[in-house]
């Protein structure tokens, strides 16, 4: 789990209510959960480890937790502790079976995934952090390795990138789809791109994209995203294992 201090911030009178200050450490929580550093059934620190955190008081931790478990966040765990829910970890099933059920569907969601993933790699060169980098960097050569699981080295660096935005929104938006992504990726790298060529291109593509995030160049970054996107999709309409839109 991410490290949970960061964002609380005294009162606009330099005093820290008790009500304003569980408000933040909710909201903080809820931040985590929302871009998938919190994941559904892990287990939060306990409240004397949040408060020291935190640097607030356990009345307002306790007062926070409440909060989140009545909304359906959070949950007591038997024997002491708090855990994430299930039922609030960020993922859609039902959009994952469609894909899994009619291949043609992946061709829409290539469609989405080129408008948005272009705009966050273009982001991602702004606002990476040298850790987001480094993931980056560290899917890539796990994709290398001989003996890769190369769709879940290829959804671990786009989540790196999700990272690397400093967006909340779009993290939260990546970590609804995750499990329609791997789908996805796990078809690409199976079935549509089936040559050692096709292999080396997506590597390729990749790297270039790493590289213009590491450099901070958001053009470059957008533009390598946007040329591996439709490489992908011009794929469906080449492979004869490509799913294709019924009229």
């Amino acid at each position: 789990m991410a490290d949970i201090a960061g964002n609380i911030v005294p009162g606009a009178n330099g005093a820290r209510s008790k009500a304003s200050v569980s408000d933040q450490v909710a909201e903080r929580i809820l931040t985590l959960i929302a871009s998938g550093d919190i994941r559904a059934g892990e287990k939060l620190p306990a409240e004397r480890k949040l408060a020291d955190q935190l640097g607030v008081s356990r009345v307002s931790i306790r007062a926070a937790l409440e909060r989140l478990k009545a909304q359906g966040f959070l949950a007591s765990v038997q024997g002491g502790g708090t855990t994430v829910v299930k039922t609030a970890g960020i993922r859609d099933p039902a959009l994952a079976e469609i894909v899994r059920i009619d291949r043609s569907n992946l061709v829409d969601l290539m469609e989405l995934r080129t408008e948005i993933e272009v705009w966050a790699a273009h982001r991602a060169a702004l606002y990476a952090s040298d850790e987001a980098i480094t993931e980056m960097a560290s899917s890539l050569a796990e994709m290398r390795a001989p003996d890769a699981d190369k769709p879940r080295a290829d959804v671990a660096f786009h989540m790196a990138i999700a990272k690397a935005t400093d967006s909340v929104v779009y993290r939260h938006l990546i970590s609804v789809i995750r499990e329609t992504l791997t789908e996805m990726l796990v078809y690409h790298r199976t079935e549509l791109f089936g040559s050692t060529e096709d292999d080396l291109t997506v590597l390729d593509h990749h790297q270039e994209i790493h590289d213009a995030i590491a450099a901070r160049d958001p053009e470059r970054a957008a533009s390598a995203m946007r040329k591996h996107l439709r490489w992908a999709r011009d794929h469906y309409g080449r492979s004869g294992n490509s799913p294709s839109k019924k009229s």
